[in-house]
């Protein structure tokens, strides 16, 4: 097993990365929640037939009285209806302040359990069980929960930080290439961003079979990543910012897609080129980054680009997280293995897709 503490003041909590460790999963979460009696696992239809039984088990023999709520599988479920379904379970199978909620799933699921469990009762324990690549390296550390709103993605949301990570790396076999390389996106997004080293290293593993050949090391570096940029910024203040690389375009791609054509790691690779393009000709990016980075998006099957009309820019623009009046920091690449916040007017950033779009 390899582990990782993020070591948050009051509220530490270790990522597990192991193969099999679902079906331990009871025995580590009763260590890390001695009071509860109930546990509420929420699943999507695609996870809840693979893992739920096993997970139920495990939990069970630790004395946990856990069950299981299914929420269908996809983005639409990260909904106010959704949620509002899911506190009805939750209050049905009479959950208290002393109990916990599981999230056994990819993004969709830690986020919409995330944001119920900070929610309901006004907080209760939470427990992250990552089933897919871009859970496992992205979504599931650092606390960022959320649901979507009618004008935009992500925009009903809490710092709501687990009480336990638990990785199975074997649970990635049971992926589609497509599911495989949504996560892939976010794993290169951390060479872009931090380590310029580990960028080398995909290039030589060019492949989801090379990249399965080494996945116990390639979680824990991302995770790794992750952790200490949630420890200098916890509430995406500052240096959290940098995690948003392709992603304020990124977003607009999935709006012009109806959250429905694009998956979020293909939107956020296309993100992450044309980002690097318009840093190029800031003259922030070195010339023929993009490019780079667009090669070896490409030998995971992501798009480099990908058609979005000025209303979808605007709207996802105008309703980017990490904007502060008129002005927009957007996430830049000064070198490979760096990224920086720059500022511009929001309708300068817009202008310069005009450019390119006329």
């Amino acid at each position: 097993m390899k582990t990782l503490t993020v070591d948050l003041p009051g509220r530490a909590y270790d990522i597990h990365i192991e193969r099999g460790v679902l079906a331990r999963s009871g025995e580590l979460c009763r260590s890390v929640l001695p009071r509860a009696r109930r546990l509420a696992v929420v699943t999507d239809s695609t996870v809840g037939p693979l893992y739920g039984r096993k997970v139920l088990e495990s939990l069970r023999a630790a004395g946990f009285d856990a069950r299981l709520l299914t929420v269908p599988a996809g983005e639409e479920s990260k909904s106010l209806d959704m949620l509002g379904q899911l506190y009805d379970g939750l209050t049905g199978m009479g959950l208290t302040r002393t109990d916990a909620v599981a999230a056994l799933g990819g993004g969709v699921v830690g986020d919409l359990a995330g944001f119920a469990a900070a929610t309901i009762l006004r907080g209760v324990d939470f427990v992250q069980l990552p089933t897919t690549l871009l859970a496992q390296v992205d979504s599931s550390v650092g606390g960022k929960v959320a649901i979507d709103l009618p004008a935009g993605k992500n925009l009903a949301g809490a710092f709501w930080q687990p009480k336990l990570v638990l990785m199975d790396p074997a649970a990635l076999g049971t992926l589609d290439d497509r599911t495989f390389s949504d996560g892939m996106a976010e794993v290169i997004k951390y060479g872009c961003i931090a380590d310029a080293g580990f960028f080398s290293f995909l290039q030589t593993h060019p492949s989801r079979g090379e990249i399965m050949g080494e996945i116990e090391s390639v979680l824990y570096t991302c995770c790794d990543i992750k952790r200490k940029v949630v420890l200098a910024d916890e509430r995406d203040t500052g240096v959290r910012m940098l995690l948003n690389f392709g992603h304020t375009l990124g977003h607009a791609y999935e709006k012009a897609g109806h959250y429905r054509t694009w998956t979020h790691g293909q939107a956020v690779a296309a993100g992450m080129v044309k980002v690097t393009e318009l840093g190029e000709r800031l003259g922030v990016s070195p010339a023929g980054l993009a490019a780079e980075i667009g090669v070896l998006l490409g030998c995971f099957g992501l798009p480099v680009a990908i058609g979005c009309s000025m209303d979808d820019y605007a709207a996802a623009i105008g309703l980017d997280k990490k904007g502060a009046g008129d002005d927009l920091s957007l996430i830049l690449l000064d070198r490979m293995g760096h990224a920086l916040a720059h500022k511009l007017p929001r309708a300068q950033l817009l202008d310069l897709l005009g450019e390119e779009t006329r």
